[in-house]
Formats: C-alpha cells, structure tokens, sequence
C-alpha cells in the first residue's frame, strides 16, 4: 500500500462546511454521502447520495456507504454520532463557532486527509483576504450599528463568527454579549424594545434557511422608528453562506458585509443617513 491508502477514501459529511471544504482542497472523489441540506457546491447535491439532516441521519444507508470517515458538527449530532460509533464507524465531530476555529478546521481536516498543501493554501488565502479588509476598516471613523437576525420567531441573534465578521467587515454588533453563547436558545433576544432601544443603521437577515419576509419586519410593533428601516438598510444574507461555519463564511459572506457597511458609509458621507436615536 501507498501512505496514500492510509487516509480515509470513504467520507461522509453530515453539514455541508466539510462538503465545501473537501471540494475546495480537490478531495471530493472520496465524498460518499453528503446532507441533504447542502447547496454548496452545487455539484455536490448532484453527485452525491444524502444521507442525513441536520438532526438525523439515515444510519443504515451509511452503513451501507462503508464508510471509514464520518463527520459531523456539533453537539447538536452528538446522537447520530454516538449511533454510528457503536456500529464501529470512525467519527470525527467539530465544536467550533469562531473564524479561527472555521480556519482551524480547515486546517485539521486537510491534514486528516492529507491535503495539507492545499489547506495550508486556502487558509493563507482567507487570512489574506481578511487582512486586506481589516487594513480598511480599521480606520474608519464612522462604523455602521449592526443587528444580525439568524431567526424571527423567536428573536434570535448572530453566533460568534457572524458577530467576528460584522466586526472585520466594518460593522458594530449591537449584541456581541449574545453571540458568544454557543446555544441558539441563549441569543434569543426577548425583549423586541432591545432592538429599538439599539436603533441599528443596518439590518442583516439570514432566517437559517427560510426566505426571510421583509413586510413582518416592518410590521414589529415600534421598529418602524428604527434608522435601518427608515433609510431601507435591510439585507438578507443566505444562510448557506453565512450561517455555515465554514470557507463560505469567510470566502463570500465577509467580502457582502464589507460592500453593505462600505455604502452605508458612502450614504452617509453624502448626507443622506442620519442615527438620530430611535427613542427619540
């Protein structure tokens, strides 16, 4: 046998950031299953047989898959998991929910399959990009008020590496104390006045999934006073892209926040913005 042969040849993701990342590091001919939630890459829904959701996982196809790697995200899958490593099946689940841990992973999985070369690569390209933004944002002098809304029913606010790139994009998050809480459950945001209160200049959507409604966020009770709805500074962000702890985040998701700041702040320097308070 080649060292080749050692790494694993039959992979199963169960989330679609190590799908993304195994396409992006040319590992993609080991993928054998994929979850069914995946849009990226395209190709991926195409190629590959679904096997799970987010929640659960058709353990008897995987089996069938015979799988010598399976991966997973989260405590959230620590059931399916446990299932598969009880059949004996090799389980690797990430925890993170920074971007150092996205780049972290990156890292870890090009290594686990020995793509290392190409990890190394992408993470040095992600880690220039970033550069290349924070080296203008640093020194703007007039941030935009940020308030990221991962759910509506209830309120939910952004997780840690949304928080982390509104930041590197240019952005103020109006509540980086709830993105640290790795739990949707505790960023529920439950007093809706809060939101007021904060009087954000933008309003970033991503409704895990779901299209978000513009006409029911104009419909809240008092936010109609809110400076992102009355200078129209609502952006739905697809899910796919940013509220996956993966390449898509960093790749795709940054350089949108960076746009959306960046022509608030033109706005702004040509008069037509102002923050006057919410309450007021």
């Amino acid at each position: 046998m080649s060292l080749a042969d050692y790494y694993p040849q039959r992979i199963i993701c169960l989330t679609e950031e190590t799908t993304e990342t195994l396409y992006l590091l040319g590992a993609q001919n080991r993928i054998v299953g994929i979850s069914g939630f995946t849009v990226r890459p395209p190709q991926a829904r195409k190629e590959k047989p679904k096997v799970s959701t987010f929640l659960d996982a058709k353990i008897e196809e995987i089996l069938d898959l015979k799988p010598d790697l399976v991966i997973g995200f989260s405590d959230i899958q620590a059931d399916i998991a446990r299932d598969l490593i009880k059949q004996g099946i090799t389980v690797w689940v990430n925890n993170h929910r920074s971007v150092a841990g996205i780049l972290k992973m990156i890292i870890q999985l090009g290594t686990l399959v020995g793509e290392n070369q190409a990890a190394h690569d992408l993470v040095r390209k992600i880690e220039g990009q970033i550069a290349d933004i924070q080296a203008e944002t640093r020194g703007w002098d007039q941030r935009p008020k940020v308030y990221f809304e991962e759910w509506f029913d209830p309120l939910i606010s952004g997780i840690q590496w949304v928080s982390e790139l509104v930041e590197i994009a240019g952005g103020e998050e109006i509540f980086p104390e709830y993105s640290r809480e790795s739990l949707a459950k505790n960023r529920i945001v439950k007093d809706p006045d809060l939101v007021i209160r904060q009087n954000p200049d933008i309003m970033l959507a991503s409704w895990c999934g779901k299209m978000v409604k513009e006409k029911k966020i104009r419909a809240r009770e008092g936010w109609s006073k809110i400076a992102a709805l009355q200078h129209n500074e609502i952006h739905e962000i697809k899910s796919a892209i940013i509220l996956q702890p993966g390449p898509a985040a960093l790749l795709e998701g940054l350089p949108i926040l960076y746009q959306i700041f960046k022509d608030w702040r033109a706005k702004r320097s040509r008069g037509g913005l102002s923050s006057a308070p919410a309450t007021e």
